[in-house]
């Protein structure tokens, strides 16, 4: 039977199509469209690929986004057994508007690996290296957390950046980060993204933090594991939310007290995490289309190795065993 590890390049593949349907409408202020045709596409793949899959989680529910259904099966029923959270693209909103930061994302484990955390409204997420894993819990305040980080990193807070969603519900978090000093990137969808960069010395991004989605937190926690970092989630209780929230979020299994961290979410030693750039952003250039094909970039990680590699794929759409049944 296969592994991961050997199934890993037919799993970016999956991210790559995702990003391909969704490019095509870049900048058409269509959001639904380019939902749609991102899982239009990733579907076709997935049902081509050697796997006997589910996925069980997917981002959309809560914008009533065209998305993959819940527990949909995937693959041919050949193969390896095995789990999907997909985010067919995480930053619609942004791609819809030709801006950056919108890719393509979808974490894989063996069946029962995956803590199912509802695309029912938000959940606070803090991610960071692998220098202060046991080191930072939710119950410190925001500056605290960016102290113990920045000690942990040898960096002086001037020099230090936190990367977050731009959004209203973050202005007091924004206002606690300003006082103190730190460099700081608001990005306007893609917290996938924001947690994976966290990871990587060489991206000059130090902590992701911020309230958002559900399934994205599970994919990004999957990208963090394999990196060595730690990622902390738990339920945002918002004042706006409806009043049943909470306690559909219990009936899913969802412990709205707690806080989870990477080995929680994404349990086991045997992941995958893959992502293609819809459009140009912190992690991934976005998709550049050519004559009869379209070059797309991706990164896949994966455990227990905690390899990270990147790809460029140049794909030819005439005659794909994919591709060809579009109009492409």
């Amino acid at each position: 039977m296969s592994s991961l590890r050997s199934l890993a390049p037919s799993l970016t593949r999956i991210t790559v199509a995702a990003a391909v349907g969704a490019a095509l409408h870049v900048g058409q202020g269509d959001s639904n469209l380019i939902d749609a045709k991102a899982v239009e596409f990733s579907r076709a793949v997935l049902a081509q690929t050697e796997i006997e899959g589910e996925v069980i989680l997917c981002e959309g529910p809560k914008d009533k986004a065209p998305a993959f259904m819940r527990r949909e099966k995937a693959g041919t029923g050949r193969g390896p057994k095995v789990e999907f959270v997909v985010d067919p693209v995480d930053g619609t909103t942004a791609a819809s508007k030709g801006r950056k930061d919108a890719i393509s994302a979808l974490a894989c484990a063996p069946a029962g690996c995956f803590q199912v955390l509802p695309d029912d409204g938000y959940y606070f997420k803090v991610a960071t290296d692998h220098h202060s894993v046991g080191k930072i819990s939710l119950d410190m305040p925001i500056e605290e957390i960016v102290r113990t980080v920045a000690r942990e990193k040898s960096l002086p807070l001037e020099n230090f950046t936190v990367i977050m969603l731009e959004r209203d519900r973050h202005l007091e978090i924004l206002k606690s980060l300003r006082k103190l000093g730190v460099r700081i990137i608001l990005i306007p969808d893609g917290d996938i993204a924001g947690a994976v960069v966290s990871c990587i010395p060489s991206s000059g991004v130090d902590l992701l933090v911020g309230a958002g989605a559900g399934p994205e937190a599970t994919i990004a926690a999957t990208a963090v594991k394999c990196l060595g970092g730690t990622m902390l989630v738990k339920v945002w209780k918002d004042e706006k939310d409806d009043y049943e929230r909470l306690d559909r979020l219990k009936t899913e299994g969802v412990n709205i007290d707690k806080t989870y961290n990477q080995d929680e979410l994404a349990k086991g030693n045997e992941l995958v995490f893959a992502a293609s750039g819809v459009t140009k952003g912190e992690l991934l250039d976005g998709v550049r289309f050519i004559p009869n094909g379209a070059i797309v970039n991706s990164i896949c990680i994966r455990l227990p190795s905690g390899t990270m590699e990147k790809s460029e794929t140049i794909l030819r759409f005439k005659g794909h065993p994919v591709y060809k049944q579009f109009s492409l």
